[in-house]
């Protein structure tokens, strides 16, 4: 999967198509099967999140999360631009593979939710240019994603800055002002 994004990372230019084209492709691979573990596997890190948020993040994220994959696949849009920052992509890409490299329980290839991961986050962010979380996600506090005057707002994205497995570093949401 990821030769496929390095190769256009490595581009002078990188056309929204491009990369388009090849998370389509990427897609391709996943079946109804692979989204209800990757479901399942949300449902299992869902458990560390409070009890007061859990139920309705998870609702909001998992619906949002085999969403994308179907929008994705159905996506006929031409996309005429480039993408903006090169460098941001390069490190997403880097970030999402080390994210998965890293880690034991990935290892096995036919566990597709790293695959699922990488392609809704390089969809949201560079393709739609929209939030990696959707909006009216839940936080701790009663906060949640909003999009307002044009511009997505994350109530915990601050919080992540210091953590490096965090998507929060290139996802295009600001924080959102908290007092």
């Amino acid at each position: 999967m990821y030769k496929e994004l390095d190769c256009l990372k490595s581009e002078k230019k990188i056309l929204k198509k491009d990369l388009m084209k090849t998370l389509q492709n990427l897609a391709k691979n996943i079946s109804v099967h692979d989204l209800m573990i990757a479901t399942v596997i949300l449902r299992e890190e869902g458990k560390y999140i409070q009890t007061k948020y859990r139920e309705e993040y998870l609702e909001t994220y998992i619906k949002y999360f085999i969403m994308r994959i179907k929008n994705i696949r159905e996506d006929k849009k031409e996309y005429k631009d480039e993408i903006c920052n090169k460098e941001d992509f390069s490190e997403a890409i880097n970030l999402l593979k080390s994210q998965f490299d890293n880690n034991e329980e990935y290892k096995n290839e036919n566990n597709k939710f790293p695959l699922i991961y990488t392609i809704i986050c390089l969809y949201s962010t560079f393709i739609l240019n929209k939030s990696i979380h959707p909006v009216g996600t839940p936080f701790p506090g009663n906060l949640k994603v909003t999009y307002e005057n044009e511009i997505y707002l994350c109530p915990v994205k601050d919080k992540q800055k210091e953590n490096q497995q965090a998507v929060c570093t290139f996802c295009i949401a600001k924080q959102t002002d908290l007092n």
